[in-house]
């Protein structure tokens, strides 16, 4: 293993065993006062109606996903921004396909009616 990845791994050991140790003294020693109030699922301050388990529509999964994906793509542009003088005109026509392959799929999800809220 070469010795420049030495202090990464030693952070990731030290960062794992921290948060298992955090957790674990968290469990032996947090209070514990069980009650049926405290074991109901919270959802934005409302008091929670019907069973927990309830469909979802297909639909909804369809636009987290669209989200998620259209997300994802702003993580991609913050490191293309700060390297763009480095990569100059390649990255430039790199990143613009990237995004009208984005904006292709953007507008087929709007033409099939896959951002439309029922």
């Amino acid at each position: 293993m070469p010795a420049e990845y030495l202090p990464i791994v030693v952070l990731i050991v030290l960062a794992t065993g921290l948060a298992f140790m955090v957790v674990a003294l968290g469990h032996l020693f947090g209070p514990r006062k069980p009650n049926p109030v405290k074991a109901e699922p919270y959802e934005s301050g409302m008091r929670p109606y019907g069973p927990g388990r309830r469909r979802v529509s297909v639909h909804f999964y369809l636009i987290a996903v669209l989200f998620i994906l259209f997300d994802i793509e702003i993580v991609f542009l913050l490191p293309w921004a700060v390297v763009l003088r480095e990569i100059e005109i390649v990255g430039l026509i790199e990143m613009a396909v990237f995004m009208g392959v984005l904006l292709a799929g953007l507008i087929y999800a709007w033409k099939t009616g896959a951002l439309e809220w029922e």
